[in-house]
């Protein structure tokens, strides 16, 4: 009874949120735009809460930054804004474009999910995007939390040549990341590259291009399989 009328509850909170928030350009739909950005999305919490770390120099991780934390952001350097949760038609991200085009930010859209082992084209996609990012350069989610930790533990292996153990600790309860919900699909990918690794040296990068499979991943996660049985290539490969 109870579960009913939370599924109720949280379906009709969805349709409402869905409902609008995808215009900023009529002053009316503008004012609804930025009560869904700061309700819906949480904004009017990361006024204060910014999430903001460098994971090396003149790179940075954050959740989702306001139109003043990028003020800060480009009085600071930055150049470039690489955008976690992708392009949307939502207030959110109609807000970061305009802010990011006003104020002379170059806006790079690579997107993950917080809650699920994405496919290599999607992993590789972030790979070549940081790669061409223009330093300085922030990256973010919508948290700062998932998403960004484990894009920052990919960055310090694939560009500072840091091993698994160094990198996994992007993803840790100092960013307000929990392993232990479906989140922690993210450790669980870096415990399984760890795993191949051990058995036989590959760089993270390779690994991701040549063996990773997300949906292998994600199965196992799901059914609890230990890192080890996904370590061996034929495991892994798409």
């Amino acid at each position: 009874m109870l579960g009913q009328l939370w599924t109720k509850i949280e379906d009709a909170e969805r349709k409402l949120r869905r409902s609008f928030g995808k215009d900023i350009t009529d002053p009316r739909a503008r004012r609804w735009s930025t009560f869904h950005y700061h309700v819906f999305d949480h904004a009017f919490l990361r006024t204060f809460w910014t999430n903001f770390f460098e994971v090396a120099p003149d790179v940075y991780r954050s959740n989702q930054p306001t139109h003043r934390r990028f003020e800060k952001y480009k009085a600071m350097g930055i150049r470039t804004v690489v955008n976690l949760r992708g392009e949307d038609k939502y207030a959110h991200y109609l807000f970061e474009q305009e802010t990011c085009e006003a104020l002379g930010l170059t806006l790079l859209n690579a997107k993950l999910q917080a809650r699920s082992a994405v496919s290599r084209k999607k992993i590789v996609h972030v790979i070549d995007t940081l790669r061409q990012a223009e330093k300085p350069f922030v990256f973010h989610c919508k948290s700062g939390a998932d998403r960004a930790g484990f894009v920052a533990a990919l960055y310090l292996m694939v560009f500072e040549n840091q091993p698994v153990e160094v990198a996994r600790t992007q993803l840790s309860l100092k960013y307000i990341h929990l392993d232990f919900t479906a989140t922690g699909v993210q450790d669980y990918i870096l415990d399984v590259y760890a795993a191949r690794n051990a058995r036989q040296p590959i760089g993270f990068e390779e690994w991701i291009r040549t063996e990773y499979d997300g949906k292998t991943i994600q199965a196992g996660f799901d059914g609890k399989v230990p890192a080890e049985a996904l370590s061996l290539p034929a495991a892994l490969v798409s």
